[in-house]
C-alpha cells in the first residue's frame, strides 16, 4: 500500500486539521457511492481511511514516521482486520453522524436505500500444516436472513410500510438548537422510524417487524497457502441481510495460525532444533528430522558439528503468499551433555580427557560455510 501521507496528499510536516480536511475530501472522492460501486474505489476509501486513522493519532504517527507500517503491528494498528464497514463508522463518526454521512452523496434514507446487514467477524483457527498445503474449511454460522413469513419487509400479512409522517419519508429530521453563539441546525436521523423514511402498523409475527430471523448457514472458506495470522479473507455478500430487505454484509474471516512446538517461524523459513550427543557431533550421523507435513526427512550431520550451527533443507519451509518462493527448512544442531553419568561412562570420559585437544579460544563457524553460502547470505 502506498505511503500514508501520499494517500492523503498532504506533506509530511502536516497539522490535524490539515489532515481532517485532507481525508474528507479524498474520502469522498474514493466512496463507491460516487463510483457506481467501484470494488477498486472501496478498495481506496479503506486504504485513505486507515491512513487518517494512523496520523490523526499522535502516537500512532510517530510510531509510523520512524517504524513505516510495519511499526503499528501489534501496537493498535490494524495488522489485517480494517474492513469497509469499520472505514464507514470512522467517516461518519468525524463527520457529521449518519444523517450527515448520507447527505453528502445527495441521497436519502428510507425506501430509496435500504440499510445494509452489519458485517460479522469469524475466526478461523489454522496449522502450520493448513499454511504449508493451503486448505479449504466448511464453517457454520448464524446469520440473519430475510424473513420467510413477510419475504423482509417487516409488516404483516404482505402490506407495505407508508411514510413516515414525522420525516415525510426522508428519514431525517432538522434540529434547531440555540447557544449564546447563536443558532445551529443539525440534521440527524429521524426519531420515530430512526432513519428509515417508513413506518410499520402491523408488524409480521415471525420477525416482530424486522423483517429478518436468525439462521445458520454453512459457508466454505478458501485458504490460500502462505498465509499468516496478519491476514483475513472478506466473503463478500456473505453476512446479515440488511433491515427490511437490506442487501447483505460481509464476512471477514480472521485467520488465526496456531504455533508448533517443533518449529519456529521466520517469515517463509521454519526452524528446528535438533538435540545431539557428543559422539554425534563428534563422528557425524545421519538423522530423521520432522517437517512440517507430518513425515520426517533425512539429514547428514557432518563430523565435528558446533552448537547452534544450522543445516538448509531446501523446499521443507512455507510458500510464500501470492508468490513464487518456497521457504526453507533450517535444522538448528545443539549438542546435549548430560546431567547423570553412570561409571562406565564417567570412566571413557575420564580418559577421553586425558587425551582431547584443548578447546580453542574461539569457535571458528565461518569456516565450515561454503563460499557461495556466505554470499547468498550477504545479498539477502
Amino acid at each position: 500500500m502506498a505511503d500514508y501521507y501520499e494517500l492523503l496528499r498532504v506533506p509530511r510536516d502536516a497539522g490535524q486539521e490539515d489532515i481532517k480536511k485532507a481525508y474528507r475530501k479524498v474520502a469522498l472522492e474514493h466512496h463507491p457511492d460516487r463510483n457506481e460501486g467501484s470494488r477498486e474505489s472501496e478498495e481506496r476509501f479503506k486504504q485513505v481511511t486507515e491512513a487518517y486513522e494512523v496520523l490523526r493519532d499522535p502516537a500512532k504517527r510517530a510510531r509510523y514516521d520512524r517504524y513505516g507500517k510495519e511499526g503499528l503491528r501489534g501496537q493498535g494498528g490494524f495488522g489485517g482486520g480494517f474492513d469497509f464497514s469499520d472505514a464507514l463508522e470512522v467517516f461518519m463518526r468525524d463527520f457529521g453522524g449518519f444523517g450527515g454521512f448520507e447527505s453528502l452523496f445527495g441521497g436519502r434514507r428510507g425506501g430509496n436505500r435500504p440499510m445494509r446487514g452489519k458485517s460479522l467477524r469469524l475466526k478461523l483457527p489454522l496449522t502450520l500444516r493448513d499454511v504449508r498445503r493451503g486448505v479449504s474449511r466448511k464453517v457454520r454460522v448464524a446469520v440473519l436472513e430475510a424473513c420467510d413469513g413477510c419475504g423482509g419487509t417487516g409488516v404483516k400479512d404482505g402490506a407495505r410500510p407508508h411514510p413516515c409522517a414525522n420525516c415525510q419519508g426522508s428519514g431525517e429530521e432538522r434540529r434547531v438548537e440555540r447557544s449564546v453563539f447563536g443558532q445551529f441546525v443539525s440534521v440527524a436521523p429521524c426519531r420515530r422510524c430512526r432513519g428509515e423514511g417508513t413506518v410499520i402498523s402491523e408488524h409480521c409475527q415471525g420477525c416482530h417487524g424486522e423483517g429478518r430471523t436468525r439462521a445458520d448457514r454453512q459457508i466454505q472458506v478458501n485458504v490460500p497457502a502462505g498465509v499468516s495470522s496478519e491476514n483475513y479473507i472478506t466473503l463478500r455478500g456473505e453476512g446479515n441481510v440488511g433491515p427490511r430487505g437490506g442487501p447483505r454484509g460481509d464476512i471477514i474471516v480472521l485467520l488465526e495460525v496456531a504455533g508448533d512446538d517443533r518449529f519456529t517461524r521466520d517469515g517463509i523459513d521454519l526452524i528446528v532444533e535438533v538435540p545431539l550427543t557428543f559422539g554425534q557431533a563428534a563422528l557425524g550421523a545421519d538423522l530423521q528430522v520432522p517437517t512440517v507435513d507430518g513425515d520426517t526427512t533425512e539429514v547428514e550431520v557432518p563430523a565435528g558439528v558446533q552448537s547452534g550451527e544450522v543445516i538448509r533443507v531446501r523446499g521443507e519451509g512455507l510458500p510464500e503468499l501470492n508468490g513464487r518462493r518456497h521457504g526453507d527448512l533450517l535444522v538448528r544442531f545443539a549438542v546435549w551433555v548430560p546431567e547423570r553419568l553412570n561409571s562406565e561412562q564417567a570412566r571413557l570420559i575420564r580418559e577421553l580427557r586425558e587425551v582431547e585437544d584443548p578447546a580453542p579460544g574461539k569457535i571458528d563457524r565461518e569456516r565450515r560455510r561454503g563460499f557461495w553460502s556466505r554470499v547468498r547470505e550477504a545479498l539477502g
